[in-house]
């Protein structure tokens, strides 16, 4: 069952290293649960530990054996009790967990790797077979931007770039996008260039993913018609309403 993603192991961590302000909006979300906490597309443990740390019963599930292999290798460097921390290696769309959750989460916009409509509803039928009496489902994607969607394709713009705290090397990060909104596919290129300490490019290196967006009303839909019931939801992680200004849809729901 390995992906694309594994090719992504090694470098994951260093590319979304800033990636952080949701972590305690999913620590508190799993804290305020009725039971243990399944988090799906969980990829090198970047939510799935922090929870784990909190003292909440967790399983991350992903379909990459490296990123779980990442996960894993840093479980085993932590100074604490881990046995409240777990790893599947599985498919969100056809899984089988032998215990019912409390909570299931898909952070970082994990959802829209979901490439079709079958796709979504597959996990969401899923998600539902596996959830205790009362448990959520809590998962954030972005809110489709109109001039992101129309603006020309192929041209590559900086994304930002990371610093290596300990060898003071610099990764220069470019996102290259094209999109299809017929289908609501982007397919993206993230080109990675590791500079060293006096700015000389040592690699390049390129790897590609696809999401599919969907906009605020397809969402509500797609969750009625799978039996869900929409109980919160965010324009960001400090849980502020979600209002036309808003970049992301932070959803929390129940299945009726």
């Amino acid at each position: 069952m390995d992906t694309d993603f594994d090719e992504w192991a090694e470098i994951y961590d260093s590319v979304y290293s800033y990636v952080k302000e949701d972590i305690p909006f999913y620590i508190e979300e799993a804290r305020r649960s009725d039971g243990p906490v399944l988090e799906l597309g969980c990829g090198t443990g970047r939510v799935t530990i922090p929870i784990a740390q909190s003292g909440i019963n967790i399983i991350g599930l992903d379909s990459s054996t490296e990123m779980l292999g990442k996960a894993q290798d840093k479980v085993q460097t932590l100074p604490v009790d881990t046995s409240n921390i777990s790893f599947l290696h599985e498919d969100m769309r056809n899984f089988s967990v032998d215990q019912e959750f409390g909570l299931v989460i898909i952070p970082f916009r994990g959802f829209l790797s979901l490439l079709s409509v079958a796709d979504q509803v597959d996990t969401l039928a899923m998600v539902k077979k596996h959830l205790a009496p009362g448990g959520r489902l809590v998962f954030n994607v972005f809110m489709p931007d109109l001039e992101m969607l129309v603006q020309e394709g192929d041209l590559p713009y900086h994304l930002r770039d990371v610093t290596d705290p300990d060898t003071g090397d610099r990764l220069v990060l470019w996102h290259q996008s094209t999109y299809d909104n017929y289908n609501q596919i982007i397919s993206t290129r993230l080109i990675g260039e590791e500079l060293d300490k006096h700015g000389q490019m040592t690699r390049r290196f390129y790897q590609d993913f696809q999401v599919r967006y969907s906009h605020l009303w397809e969402m509500h839909h797609l969750l009625n018609s799978c039996g869900y019931v929409v109980e919160d939801l965010y324009g960001n992680f400090d849980r502020t309403p979600l209002d036309e200004a808003s970049t992301e849809m932070v959803w929390v729901v129940k299945h009726l």
